[in-house]
């Protein structure tokens, strides 16, 4: 007998898990599928040597008081659990345009980060008022950044129909400070000249207002969320996936058959899976074909070749936590372009980590990849890549290495490189489509896959959908699940959980 449940929940990271807690945090019977052996994605670390690594996670913008990250965190029962390491004080974030070697030492908070930019370059003192004062009328416009207004529907605003790049060169002259203003561009993967205004302020602001690690990196999440799926009753799936839908009755899908040959049956099933995915799985005598066109035709994200080293001897007092973005242009259109010949832009992660009493002082470093940089060797897998690829690898490691230690150069008798990936070993590890870090291209006037699909009882979410990154693919999670529970009832569920948290009573 097939087994049923009110949804299925397909994907684990971030919106996945956010998702099969939401719903079963309000009496849902949930199976979340995964198809790697772990639950958590590019969330996970990994170990060398006894050190711990992060893959995909490094850092988020959100956690301001009542911001809209810790208000989800909360409303899911795990705040407590997850604990921020903010990144303040001198030399914890840099900008670093190395033509000119010129540093940009950029302070914590939006009123501080827009003041030090004023003393940066008093000159364009006009223009960075009007960008800040744009960037809050965008997040004041956008309602789902309170969570108590998850349910009220996000109207269009002006600035979702113009380019960052408009506004930029609208405002300001100096290519230095254009390049800063755009340099957070790299935490969603898409070119000022293709990114709405408005998107990138919403990511930005957070950002602007406080940057921060957590303890014990994306792991934390993971281990918080799994502990209370098991208390909310949420069967998890791990190495599974759904082949087919079957038993199609009109536009709706009746049963689910796994990669096993098992059937399963569900009220809903949501999908937290890259876009492209997604479609491999819907029958197409379902689709129409402006609809296969469109999921088609989104262009997916670059990714990373990420390095990962320890310094040897040196103090954890004065090692970290930091941010150091090394830009070889000033122009981001061309350090996000696949395309470019020469250097990326390099970001330089620093954290001390604390495992069984030992503490080790770690670097991340890694620079924008594309698929097809490492196209050549598609084909091959992790373990059974051919020498060309190692060669690659190589140079990539000596190059991030002499630009590492062209900024510490204290470091340079200290620095151990542990291991090294490419966008194909995220690819492999990940079961990401080419690596990618933020699944699609998030451009201009693009109407992303998200919501209900032409299947009245399938959804899709994820950070592909609303806003890309940690805070972006959890909202995705509570519309969706506002679809499916019903407005009041997630309002009800918001309320309540946000009340209780701060030791009040509910409101009536």
């Amino acid at each position: 007998m097939s087994k049923r449940y009110d949804h299925i929940v397909v994907g684990s990271g971030i919106s996945g898990l956010t998702l099969a807690l939401l719903l079963a945090s309000n009496q849902k019977s949930v199976l979340l599928i995964e198809k790697a052996s772990r639950i958590g994605g590019s969330l996970n670390r990994f170990y060398k040597g006894g050190i711990p690594f992060d893959t995909g996670f490094h850092f988020t913008g959100g956690f301001s008081p009542g911001g809209i990250l810790g208000d989800m965190l909360q409303a899911l029962g795990i705040g407590e659990r997850i604990k921020p390491v903010f990144l303040s004080g001198p030399g914890t974030s840099v900008f670093v345009f190395e033509k000119g070697w010129d540093v940009y030492d950029m302070p914590a908070g939006t009123d501080a980060f827009r003041a030090a930019l004023l003393r940066y370059f008093p000159k364009e003192a006009a223009g960075i008022e009007k960008y800040f004062a744009l960037v809050q009328k965008v997040c004041d416009a956008t309602v789902t950044f309170d969570l108590r207004k998850i349910t009220l529907a996000t109207s269009s605003i002006d600035e979702d129909y113009v380019t960052l790049q408009q506004v930029l060169d609208g405002m300001i002259a100096d290519p230095a400070l254009k390049g800063i203003l755009s340099t957070y561009c790299l935490c969603y993967g898409v070119a000022p000249k293709e990114v709405s205004f408005a998107n990138h302020a919403r990511v930005a602001a957070g950002l602007y207002h406080s940057v921060a690690r957590i303890e014990g990196g994306g792991e934390a999440f993971v281990q918080a969320f799994q502990e209370r799926l098991a208390q909310a009753g949420v069967e998890i799936r791990c190495n599974s996936s759904i082949a087919e839908l079957a038993e199609l009755d009109g536009n709706r899908v009746g049963a689910f058959l796994l990669e096993n040959g098992e059937r399963v049956l569900a009220n809903d099933c949501t999908f937290t899976i890259h876009p492209q995915e997604v479609l491999k799985i819907l029958p197409r005598q379902q689709l129409k074909k402006a609809f296969v066109d469109r999921v088609s035709s989104f262009e997916t994200s670059n990714g990373f070749f990420s390095l990962f080293g320890v310094v040897r001897n040196a103090d954890p007092a004065d090692f970290g936590p930091s941010i150091v973005s090394l830009l070889p242009s000033t122009d981001l259109n061309e350090l996000l372009d696949s395309g470019r010949k020469g250097e990326a832009a390099l970001a330089i992660i620093r954290s001390v980590e604390t495992v069984r009493g030992k503490t080790h002082c770690v670097v991340n470093a890694f620079e924008p990849e594309f698929y097809c940089d490492v196209e050549a060797w598609a084909d091959s897998s992790v373990g059974h890549r051919p020498q060309a690829y190692y060669d690659y690898k190589k140079r990539k490691i000596e190059a991030i290495t002499r630009r590492f230690l062209s900024f510490y150069p204290q470091y340079r008798d200290d620095f151990q490189v542990l291991d090294a990936a490419s966008v194909l070993t995220f690819r492999d590890y990940l079961n990401s489509p080419e690596g990618n870090a933020y699944g699609v291209k998030q451009k201009m006037c693009q109407a992303n896959l998200f919501g209900k699909l032409p299947l009245v009882n399938l959804f899709v979410a994820g950070q592909s959908a609303v806003l890309p990154g940690i805070v972006g693919a959890m909202l995705s999670s509570f519309i969706v699940a506002r679809n499916i529970l019903g407005k009041e009832k997630l309002s009800g569920f918001i309320e309540e959980e946000l009340s209780c948290q701060a030791g009040t009573q509910p409101s009536a």
